[in-house]
């Protein structure tokens, strides 16, 4: 049994503080939840995270385990042969508590269970197993529209549970989540009490569900902004024009073209991006739409256009 870097396994250095270590495991849990994660190793990897985040967030496991590191570090044991030395944790109290992080898979590895298992055992017995249930994490994808207008919708995932003689289990779960207007990428919703069942008596911890937009045809989100891409023809252009606008909520605007506007001018709708405090807008990038010469009308048209700007050169800010 090798003696694990639970530093390394976060991508942290030993002096990282609690909010390094948050920040850290929900980055990791990000990207390899099996719920989400696209990589062949997702389950192996979110058991190393969990197991990582649960001694580095709990203050009496992570000192007892920082000085067994030092002992180890400074005595030396060979590789690949660790076993903890008998009264390695004199004086520490081990629990898993409120804030460790979701315990997403049945068991830890062998080396956590050689140093914290036992211990945990003892010290659960002492309290009567009274703890509240841990906290979970998923994710959520909903569309732009349930974004701006709010929405109730059920989700379907696998969550973890323990059966009547407190062993992990898998189960499918179908929960009624209800999407509040001007919710943004990234944000989470809360579940109270859809987490981890507690022991003795405690309430169970809490789903906490990180939201994701799905890509829209028309729009693209940036925080509570909204862009979009407007075309126009080169005579809304350079005379300047009138022209109606869909917006995200589903009516229709007209918005004014400036005279001789070029590609890529940028006109703001205040307000009318994803609600909140204060709320996002709606911005419009102009994209200036040539008709094609596919007509005798069309071409001659483009010809007189030619022949009354001859003296316009938009290359020559290149020389030539």
């Amino acid at each position: 049994m090798e003696f694990k870097d639970y530093y390394k396994t976060l991508e942290l250095e030993r002096g990282a503080s609690e909010d390094d270590v948050r920040k850290a495991y929900r980055k990791l849990a990000r990207k390899y939840h099996p719920d989400v994660s696209k990589e062949a190793d997702a389950e192996a990897k979110m058991r190393d995270i969990n197991e990582a985040n649960d001694v580095l967030r709990d203050k009496e496991k992570r000192a007892a385990y920082d000085a067994l590191a030092d002992r180890v570090a400074r005595g030396g044991s060979p590789e690949g042969d660790f076993q903890p030395p008998p009264g390695w944790d004199a004086g520490y109290e081990f629990h898993r508590g409120p804030g460790a992080g979701p315990a997403d898979h049945a068991e830890f590895s062998d080396f956590f269970s050689s140093l914290f298992g036992a211990a945990e055992r003892r010290g659960a017995a002492r309290r009567h197993m009274r703890a509240r249930g841990e906290d979970h994490h998923a994710a959520i994808e909903i569309a732009l529209e349930d974004a701006l207008n709010g929405a109730e919708r059920e989700i379907t995932l696998r969550a973890q549970t323990v059966d009547a003689q407190g062993m992990p289990q898998w189960e499918t779960r179908t929960l009624s989540v209800k999407i509040p207007p001007g919710v943004h990428p990234g944000q989470y919703i809360r579940l109270a009490g859809q987490g981890m069942p507690g022991h003795g008596g405690e309430p169970a911890g809490d789903l906490y569900l990180e939201v994701r937009i799905a890509p829209h045809p028309l729009y693209r989100i940036e925080e509570r902004n909204l862009y979009m891409a407007l075309a126009v023809t080169p005579s809304e252009a350079a005379l300047g024009a009138q022209v109606k606008v869909p917006t995200p909520t589903g009516g229709v605007v007209e918005v004014t073209v400036p005279a001789n506007a070029r590609n890529g001018l940028q006109l703001r709708l205040k307000g009318r991006g994803l609600a909140g405090k204060t709320p996002g807008d709606l911005h419009l990038l102009l994209e200036i739409a040539l008709p094609p010469a596919d007509s005798d009308a069309v071409r001659k048209a483009y010809q007189t256009l030619a022949e009354a700007a001859s003296s316009f050169n938009p290359r020559r800010h290149l020389g030539v």
